[in-house]
């Protein structure tokens, strides 16, 4: 009996001498505490919410104010609200004997129960869980840890009216619980401000967004704070929001602006779509041209930006162009006209007709061109024998020969040569033109002794035939021998300059 009133003697006295604790208002909070950054204050860590397996052995955990009980599951505990519980340290006097008491081993060096409590009996027959006891490693072997002052206590007996600390009013069961000023509408908060509840107060403070300058709540400016936005930021009241210029668009944390690929979201190119930062730029294909809106493609009309794109005519077609030539000509190289010579291909001639092919066409002449007295004696060669009389006055041969020349050549031009094929000794040998330059379209030049040269001197435009005789006129020394030879050219102007 006298150890026990000893043990509640020692126990009221060091309750007595705790006094309550201030508010902790520094951002580095003592161990089983963790700083609130809204109610500007350390708030106590639930070490039985937050530390896997707290306590073994079959123990309970209760969480308290800087640290946590392991209690038998049966145990209850009351808290005491006239005045602040003193725990009395592990290691001395009676308490340390009631720890000990209270413990249970899992064995000589084991573990024990990570924690239980320290109890004293105090007027009106309750008991006060003062403090909790963490157990290490060891038979024992006891840590105890403070508590801060709680205004929340139970009274011994829940008959007696009990009187609560300033912010803290009774309630239905006898405890002192806190007031919330901010839902009962006691607070003194002006109407741009928020009210967050604290334990036992009140605190005002700006809505997110706003800062306080004097007694008012104005808006913070984060644009003006950069960099809260990559490209473009937008002010608005407690709050802001990111833009991106034209071509990009805001990412996931809508804070960073990412490049738009037009030509894969909305590709308004009508051929070819580059991508570019920010923006894009249509091509066009080969022979197309962008337009005004330089999005469309227009076709270019190449024969109208060259006459040298062909040498015939040029034809345009959408995105491309093409040679056509004239009748009797084909496309080679895919720009120039060469002639078809249908004398190879499609001859139409008779058996008593030779071919005869020219730039842009054909005709067909007699193979045997000679005429009465005329016999021919080979290929184009017509003479007349020395024993008819008829031929006395007549050019001893004829030689018929065919040529093609281009409309429109360049003159002076030579396009012909004629020569003796039989030369006599001491004999003079002149040339003219016999027949067809009545018009003076050529003229004839003597290179050498046995030949002469035709030369055009006047442009020509076909298609045209022109027939002209070439004489050769062949006088001995004395001047009693006299012979000619004439050949006949056949000259065909094709109808164009190719």
């Amino acid at each position: 009996m006298l150890k026990a009133l000893f043990l509640t003697m020692l126990t009221l006295a060091l309750v007595k001498s705790q006094d309550t604790e201030e508010t902790i208002t520094y951002t580095q909070c003592t161990d089983g505490y963790e700083w609130d950054p809204v109610r500007q204050q350390c708030k106590d860590i639930d070490e039985c919410d937050i530390v896997p397996d707290a306590c073994k052995g079959g123990m309970k955990c209760v969480n308290h104010y800087g640290g946590y009980l392991c209690l038998p599951k049966t145990a209850q505990i009351i808290v005491n609200n006239e005045q602040p519980q003193q725990e009395t340290p592990a290691a001395e006097g009676v308490g340390a004997a009631a720890n000990a008491a209270a413990a249970s081993s899992t064995g000589t060096g084991g573990v024990a129960a990570s924690g239980m409590a320290a109890s004293g009996v105090v007027p009106g027959g309750g008991f006060v869980a003062s403090a909790a006891a963490e157990v290490q490693t060891g038979r024992n072997n006891f840590v105890i840890r403070r508590n801060p002052a709680d205004p929340q206590r139970i009274p011994a007996n829940p008959s007696h009216r009990i009187q609560c600390a300033t912010g803290y009013e009774q309630s239905e069961h006898n405890v002192c619980q806190d007031i919330d000023e901010c839902t009962a509408g006691t607070h003194n908060c002006r109407a741009d401000q928020v009210c967050i509840n604290l334990r036992g107060s009140f605190t005002c403070q700006c809505p997110p967004g706003y800062q306080k300058r004097g007694e008012q709540c104005v808006d913070i400016d984060e644009c003006a704070i950069p960099p809260y936005c990559h490209q473009r930021c937008v002010n608005t009241p407690g709050s802001f929001y990111c833009q991106c210029s034209p071509g990009f668009q805001l990412a996931a944390n809508n804070y960073t602006c990412v490049d738009i690929n037009e030509c894969d979201a909305s590709n308004q190119c009508a051929q070819q779509c580059y991508n570019i930062l920010g923006s894009f730029i249509c091509q066009c294909n080969q022979g197309y041209e962008l337009s005004s809106d330089r999005l469309n493609c227009e076709d270019i009309d190449e024969c109208r930006t060259s006459s040298y794109l062909c040498q015939y005519q040029c034809v345009n077609e959408p995105g491309k162009f093409s040679c056509m030539c004239p009748q009797g000509y084909q496309v080679v190289r895919g720009r120039t006209c060469q002639d078809i010579n249908e004398c190879e291909t499609t001859n139409e001639c008779r058996e008593d007709e030779m071919c005869w092919n020219y730039h842009g066409g054909f005709r067909c002449y007699p193979r045997n061109p000679c005429q009465d007295p005329y016999v021919l004696t080979s290929e184009n060669r017509c003479v007349c024998p020395v024993s008819n009389a008829m031929c006395r006055e007549l050019p001893q041969s004829i030689i018929y020969k065919y040529m093609s020349i281009r409309s429109d050549r360049s003159v002076p031009s030579d396009i012909f040569q004629i020569q003796a094929t039989t030369i006599y000794a001491n004999t003079i040998n002149t040339f003219r033109i016999k027949s067809g330059n009545e018009n003076g379209e050529f003229y004839l030049r003597q290179t050498s002794p046995v030949s002469a040269m035709l030369v055009l001197v006047k442009s020509l435009s076909g298609p045209r035939e022109y027939i002209v005789d070439l004489e050769m006129l062949t006088v001995n020394s004395i001047g009693t021998f006299r012979t000619s030879s004439v050949l006949r050219l056949t000259i065909i102007v094709g109808p164009f300059s190719f």
